[in-house]
């Protein structure tokens, strides 16, 4: 990354850490760098270090913890038409990144589900650098949703897990969805045939985006 882009981040930044920045004036300054630069960007916009190590609470099958690629999270944010209406819920959110994205670049609020004490810490502390957030980091399992993710109207899985975890999860989706239409958003992670979910689109490279079928009607 160049020192002109490194130089907006770090003013987008200060920005952000004194009152609101616009999710539109936010979605042109992403849009103005490279796309090869914008990881490193948005890392400094929120003023994040190297990725911290995995501790001993990951469980087995859990997939140590990266950072989801922006340019995955933009497409996201927009085949699955995230607004601020919606709440966005991370399964194996980390250090919050993917999270406070969604948030800057739509308004929506964000719920990050972690295992990871240390990665939880990061994550409060980065909603604690970003007061127009409206984030709220839950240290716990992620195959068993509680409120308020029980909440979501959309869900991110940047490859958490598979096997057992993953269809334990997507049971506990498909109650949600018996309550309310919701999106599921999935990069670098099949999933097994649901009968309840449908692709928006043909899946694209890394990402799908699947919407719930609409939920039953009360007799």
């Amino acid at each position: 990354m160049d020192d002109l882009h490194r130089t907006s981040a770090q003013a987008l930044s200060a920005l952000l850490a004194h009152g609101t920045v616009p999710p539109a004036t936010f979605r042109a300054a992403l849009l103005a760098i490279p796309p090869n630069d914008r990881d490193a960007w948005l890392d400094v916009v929120l003023g994040l270090g190297e990725v911290p190590d995995d501790g001993p609470h990951l469980p087995r099958g859990c997939v140590p913890y990266l950072p989801c690629p922006v340019d995955a999270i933009l497409r996201a944010v927009d085949l699955a038409s995230i607004g601020e209406r919606d709440l966005f819920v991370d399964v194996g959110a980390g250090v919050g990144r993917a999270a406070a994205l969604v948030g800057l670049l739509t308004g929506a609020a964000s719920v990050g589900l972690e295992v990871q004490p240390a990665l939880v810490r990061e994550a409060r502390s980065l909603g604690g650098r970003l007061p127009q957030l409206h984030f709220t980091p839950i240290e716990g399992d992620a195959e068993r949703l509680s409120a308020p993710a029980t909440s979501g109207t959309v869900f991110f899985l940047y490859c958490p897990f598979g096997g057992e975890r993953l269809t334990a999860l997507l049971a506990e989706l498909e109650r949600v969805a018996r309550t309310r239409p919701i999106r599921v958003c999935c990069v670098d992670l099949p999933l097994p045939a649901c009968p309840w979910l449908s692709l928006v689109i043909p899946a694209t490279g890394d990402l799908a985006v699947y919407r719930s079928a609409p939920p039953p009607v009360p007799a």
